[in-house]
């Protein structure tokens, strides 16, 4: 017996996956071969949450995979109840697998008396005993500093852009295309997005300004360009409304947008409907009932997959980085 065989032998895989998006659970534990274990959570009148495991985890690196969104508060406390349940049940490891973190923009001060809340998230994580932690495009790289347990930060831009390329709608020697940033600090993601096409960036100059209210400047040429705004989310829509407004004001050809994810809180889907956009491309890490007309979703299951599989079985995680800028 080798080594991997014993380590599966004394430490089996086992995998939950809790209520914030169970569709993408599923498809996690398919790929990986895994049944979710049976896992009762019971929310209370008053609001309390009560969690069951429904099989032993004693000795078990087991893996909890919990989209932290919309009801973001609820979602993450069942995520912290079944963590202490875990700690208690004498699991070996506690792997945490989150494919969209909230919290994630507010990781710096930058007024008085403002609370710096993706740290305490990080902290309140780890009090439960978490091993790991698993991700995908955080806001901010530097969260990963905030924990003192190993995180892998996974990306899925690089989906994204090979979608624009398997569909033609960009090719690497298409020079009609431009990426645009919604905002300056998005500059570094436009760049790197814009590797896979070898395309020019552009930015849109809302220094001050309401993304919802004006048409900003574009620093860089879109004129009779196609245009891909590309963020890390899409939340309200506004940054998105306001970006459109302004490529389409300085003669971009057409618009596409490109995000990894989808919160559509308000009246998002509404503001994304009236845009004069070809297509809205994001990913599957947060569910919801109800999408814009014009949105295509991308499943991150391989990446999060993969990324398990990688972890349990000691490999490096560096090999899907490898793997993925083989494609630019």
């Amino acid at each position: 017996m080798n080594k991997e065989e014993l380590h599966k032998l004394l430490h089996p895989m086992k995998v939950i996956g809790l209520g914030g998006n169970p569709a993408l659970n599923e498809k996690i534990a398919a790929i990986l071969r895994q049944p979710l274990i049976e896992t009762a959570v019971h929310h209370f009148s008053d609001g309390e949450i009560q969690v069951n495991i429904g099989e032993s985890v004693r000795g078990c690196d087991v893996f909890v995979i919990q989209s932290i969104q919309d009801p973001v508060n609820e979602n993450f406390m069942e995520l912290e109840i079944i963590l202490d349940a875990l700690h208690r049940a004498s699991a070996h490891t506690i792997n945490v697998v989150v494919p969209y973190l909230a919290y994630s923009r507010s990781d710096t001060k930058t007024r008085s008396r403002e609370p710096i809340t993706a740290k305490l998230v990080a902290n309140l994580l780890q009090l439960t005993g978490m091993d790991r932690l698993i991700t995908v495009d955080l806001h901010a790289s530097q969260i990963q500093g905030f924990y003192s347990v190993p995180v892998d930060h996974l990306h899925a831009i690089p989906l994204l852009g090979q979608y624009f390329l398997d569909n033609g709608i960009a090719t690497k020697e298409d020079d009609d295309i431009v990426v645009v940033s919604p905002d300056h600090s998005g500059a570094k993601l436009a760049r790197n997005f814009g590797q896979y096409f070898n395309a020019p960036i552009a930015i849109v100059d809302q220094r001050g300004a309401r993304y919802d209210t004006e048409v900003h400047d574009i620093i860089g040429d879109v004129k009779d360009k196609k245009c891909i705004i590309v963020d890390d989310l899409i939340d309200t829509g506004s940054r998105i409304s306001s970006s459109t407004k302004s490529v389409m004001a300085a003669g971009a050809k057409k618009v596409y947008v490109a995000a990894t994810h989808a919160l559509l809180s308000k009246n998002a889907t509404e503001v994304l409907n009236e845009l004069p956009i070809e297509q809205i491309v994001v990913t599957d890490t947060i569910k919801h009932n109800r999408y814009p007309d014009r949105m295509v979703r991308i499943s991150v299951d391989q990446l999060l997959a993969r990324g398990i599989d990688y972890v349990y079985n000691d490999r490096s995680i560096h090999q899907i980085f490898d793997e993925q800028n083989r494609l630019k």
